[in-house]
C-alpha cells in the first residue's frame, strides 16, 4: 500500500477514538465512531484473499448496524429532549438501544460471534488494533453514560461474556481466535465493575493493552498462528519461551502478576457491593481462561512436538528482527503488582 495512503489510514484510526472522547455532543461521538470504522476496513483487506475479504464484510455489516442503532438512539433522544446528549430524563428503550450498539461494537456477548471470525481472518496487525484500540470509543461513550444504563442489563451482558470467553477458548487450536475469546471474556471483567467503579474498568482496560501488545508482538515476529506452529518456538526462538509464559500466565490473572491486579481490585469491589454470586462466577471463568492459557504454554514450553530434522537447525540462523519496546512492555505486563496500592 502506498505509504502517504497507510499515514492516513493510521492518523484517521488515531484520531476516531480520540474524537469520541474528547467530545460531548453525541453526533460527534458518532461520527468518531465512523471514521474509525471506515478506516480499519482497508487495512483488513490490504492483502487481499477470500478470508480477509469475508472478516471485512462481516466487520462492516455488524459495525454498520450497531452505527445505525446508536444513531437512532441518538436522533429519538435529541427529538424527546432537543438535546444533543443523554440526561436523566431520556427514555429507557433509548439507552437499552444505546447499550446494545455499543456492546455490538465491542464484542460483549451476547453480541459476540462477529469476532473471533474477524480476527481469525485478518492479519495479527490488525487483529492487535481490532482488540486494543478500535475498544477505545464505545467503552468511553459506556462509562460515560453508565449511570443511565440499567446495572442489571451491564452485570447479565457482562457475566455471560465472562463465561462465553472461557467456554468457548478451550477447544481453540488458533492463536487469533483464542485471543479473540480471551477479548470477550477481559471484556466482561471490565463492564461488570462499570455501575460500581468506573475507574477500576479503566485500569483493567490498560493493564488489557498492556497484556495484549507484547503478546501480539512475540506472535507477528515469527508468523504464530496456530498451536502447532507455536509448538516450534523452542528452537526458533529460545529466549521468548519464558517471556511468552509469563505473559499467558499475567493475562490468566495468575498471582503475583500485573494480570492479578484487575481481577482482585473488581471482585473485591463486587464484594463491597453484594454481589457474591457475581465475584463466584467471575472468578470460577478465569479458571477456565487460565486452563487454556496454560495449554499454550505447554505445547510451547513444556512438551517438543514431533518435528523433523530440518526444523531443528532454526536456532542456528541469524535473527535480524530485533524489537527494542519488548523487554519494557514485557516487565510492564508481569510485574507492576506491587504498584497495586499507588494504582488503586
Amino acid at each position: 500500500m502506498n505509504p502517504i495512503t497507510l499515514l492516513i489510514i493510521y492518523f484517521t484510526i488515531f484520531m476516531g477514538p480520540m474524537i469520541t472522547m474528547l467530545s460531548s455532543n453525541l453526533f460527534i461521538m458518532w461520527i468518531g465512531l465512523e471514521m474509525n470504522l471506515l478506516a480499519l476496513i482497508p487495512l483488513m483487506i490490504n492483502n487481499s484473499n477470500p478470508r480477509s475479504t469475508e472478516a471485512a464484510t462481516k466487520y462492516f455489516l455488524t459495525q454498520a448496524t450497531a452505527s445505525m442503532i446508536l444513531l437512532l438512539s441518538i436522533i429519538m433522544n435529541f427529538k424527546q429532549l432537543g438535546l444533543w446528549t443523554f440526561q436523566s430524563e431520556t427514555n429507557n428503550l433509548i439507552m437499552t438501544m444505546t447499550f446494545i450498539s455499543l456492546a455490538i461494537k465491542l464484542g460483549l456477548a451476547p453480541f459476540h460471534s462477529w469476532l473471533p471470525e474477524v480476527t481469525q481472518g485478518i492479519k495479527l496487525k490488525v487483529g492487535l488494533i481490532l482488540l486494543t484500540w478500535q475498544k477505545v470509543a464505545p467503552l468511553s461513550i459506556m462509562s460515560q453514560f453508565h449511570e443511565l444504563m440499567n446495572p442489571k442489563m451491564l452485570i447479565l451482558s457482562a457475566m455471560i461474556s465472562v463465561l462465553i470467553g472461557a467456554w468457548n477458548g478451550l477447544n481453540q487450536t488458533q492463536v487469533r481466535k483464542i485471543m479473540a475469546y480471551s477479548s470477550i471474556a477481559h471484556m466482561g471483567w471490565m463492564v461488570s465493575i462499570l455501575s460500581y467503579n468506573p475507574s477500576l474498568t479503566l485500569l483493567n482496560f490498560l493493564i488489557y493493552i498492556l497484556m495484549t501488545i507484547p503478546m501480539f508482538m512475540i506472535f507477528h515476529a515469527h508468523s504464530f498462528t496456530s498451536i502447532t506452529s507455536m509448538s516450534l518456538m523452542w528452537n526458533k526462538m529460545p529466549m521468548a519461551l519464558p517471556m511468552i509464559s509469563l505473559i499467558l500466565l499475567s493475562t490468566g490473572g495468575l498471582p503475583p502478576l500485573t494480570g492479578f491486579l484487575p481481577k482482585w481490585a473488581i471482585i473485591t469491589e463486587l464484594l463491597k457491593n453484594n454481589n457474591p454470586i457475581l465475584a463466584t462466577l467471575m472468578a470460577m471463568a478465569a479458571l477456565i481462561n487460565l486452563f487454556f492459557y496454560t495449554r499454550l504454554i505447554y505445547s510451547t514450553s513444556l512438551t517438543t512436538f514431533p518435528t523433523n530434522n530440518n526444523s531443528k537447525m532454526y536456532i542456528h540462523h541469524n535473527h535480524t528482527k530485533t524489537n527494542n519496546i519488548l523487554a519494557p512492555l514485557m516487565i510492564l505486563s508481569t510485574s507492576m503488582l506491587p504498584l497495586s496500592p499507588l494504582l488503586l
